[in-house]
């Protein structure tokens, strides 16, 4: 009697799984085994894009105010010992200290841009050029070329600057509503100053709220302090994004960066060309996300829409029976999900244009028509800007300084019964310290509740002397020393 013999089972399932892949392919059916795919190759990304991605460098003259420069030990450890910062100062300033009008040591700074056409403009960040008097951009042949800035918008962070030449390699736009979370993306720009330098990573997610008025890309994608400005481009070499922010608690990249849509970047961009600023729609209300538990009560349902907390006096909203307490669910019909999304829909028509708001008013859905104003944020200063509602332009130039008035839930969020908000701060205010988001409270120990009372006390300060602000910033308020330069 011959002993049965059994198949080994590894066997057994090796011919089973041949058997399978034979039938498979006798039926014309593909395996049902997952293709491994290759990590995409970066290199002729670069070598297409690369040449028109430049290095921008800007210098800013500093001049050095007498009172800033001669603050004794004494003072400073007054100011410490009471836990209140000290007034910012420049290092290395003469003993004697200097005089306004002299020249002194130059501000430089370092970011990146791309070039948008062969005649010379560049798109770059507007915080890289914000308050330049000298802009030098450098292509990657090293070719050093003095350039002008067109215009730069602020809120959304974008800028186009102008260089003399003919005949430069230029980027290809992609669509950036049609790039896809997951999807691998690549920077090139110049951190610390390191010029074409490439760093790759995935888009993180779309839509992030952290802007003024545009929806950032969010990428993992390594962004350091010198790569503002430069380009996000796709696999197909197509840019998709400015460079322009990075979450960061120590001042370097954490691995979250945020880009510009490059769509919306491009008609800030077409506006800066055509007339050096953005005119932007005006509505005067004050906006906020509604929540689940208020739309449930209200019969609204789902949690969508802008829910109106307040509506400005004499404005485009009040004329048009826009009421405290509305919920606007769409602009022209299109959706608003969220108090961002109104300000972003309205401020994208143009001043004098009807505008349809849906609006959900006790219980009943109704359309209005309103005609927007014009926000005053666009204008620049000297041409009419200035309303109790938006930012106005400071009467001394010299200042440096935009300030707009804070609204009545501001205030008493934060508890306070003075104050105006910086809007911008350049020239001698950025020299003082002062930066977009802090709080002047008091100018020469007077308080200011109102942008005509800090307009008021302002034109009262001698511009010989130093004009001593209390300003708040985050929790923390301070003494700023501040002199206009003549």
């Amino acid at each position: 009697m011959h002993a049965e013999t059994r198949p080994h089972p590894a066997r057994t399932r090796l011919l089973l799984s041949s058997t399978a892949l034979a039938l498979g392919l006798a039926l014309g059916q593909a395996p049902a085994v997952a293709q491994p795919r290759e990590l995409p190759d970066f290199a002729e990304l670069v070598e297409r894009v690369g040449p028109a991605v430049v290095n921008i460098r800007t210098a800013e003259k500093v001049k050095i105010a007498d009172s800033q420069g001669e603050m004794n030990e004494q003072m400073q450890e007054f100011f410490r010992r009471f836990g209140i910062p000290v007034p910012n100062q420049r290092r290395g300033a003469p003993r004697g200290g200097a005089s306004p009008d002299d020249d002194g040591p130059m501000r430089r700074g370092v970011g990146s841009g791309f070039i948008l056409s062969a005649d010379g403009y560049v798109l770059t960040n507007a915080h890289v050029v914000q308050g330049a008097d000298e802009v030098i951009v450098t292509l990657t042949d090293k070719r050093e070329l003095k350039a002008k800035i067109i215009g730069a918008d602020q809120r959304s962070d974008v800028a186009v600057v102008k260089v003399e030449a003919t005949g430069l390699p230029i980027v290809k736009l992609g669509d950036s509503n049609k790039a896809r979370v997951g999807e691998w993306v690549m920077a090139i720009g110049s951190p610390f100053g390191l010029e074409n330098s490439v760093t790759a990573g995935i888009i993180s997610a779309k839509q992030r709220d952290t802007g003024d008025l545009l929806p950032l890309i969010q990428t993992d994608v390594a962004i350091n302090p010198g790569n503002s400005g430069g380009p996000l481009v796709n696999l197909r070499g197509e840019v998709i994004g400015i460079n322009s922010q990075i979450y960061s608690q120590n001042g370097g990249y954490m691995g979250i960066s945020f880009a510009i849509p490059i769509a919306d970047a491009i008609r800030v961009a077409d506006e800066l060309r055509a007339g050096g600023r953005v005119v932007r729609g005006y509505l005067g209300v004050l906006p906020d996300d509604i929540t689940k538990e208020v739309a449930e009560a209200i019969g609204l349902g789902k949690a969508q829409g802008a829910v109106i907390r307040r509506v400005i006096e004499g404005s485009p909203a009040e004329k048009a029976g826009i009421e405290g307490g509305d919920v606007v669910t769409k602009v022209d019909g299109k959706l608003v999900d969220k108090a961002a999304d109104l300000r972003r829909l309205v401020a994208a028509v143009k001043p004098g244009a009807k505008t349809t708001l849906t609006v959900f008013r006790r219980g009943v859905t109704k359309d209005i028509v309103v005609t927007l104003g014009e926000d005053e944020r666009s204008k620049k200063p000297g041409d009419g800007a200035g309303s109790e509602s938006s930012a106005a332009a400071v009467p001394s130039a010299a200042l440096g300084l935009k300030v707009s008035e804070l609204t009545e839930a501001q205030r008493k969020e934060m508890k306070l019964r003075s104050g105006v908000k910086v809007d911008s701060a350049t020239g001698a205010a950025a020299r003082a310290g002062l930066r977009e988001g802090d709080l002047i409270l008091s100018v020469d120990n007077v308080e200011v509740a109102t942008v005509k009372a800090f307009q008021a006390q302002i034109a009262k300060a001698d511009k010989a002397k130093v004009i001593n602000l209390v300003v708040r910033r985050d929790d923390v308020v301070s003494f700023v020393l501040l002199k206009p330069a003549r």
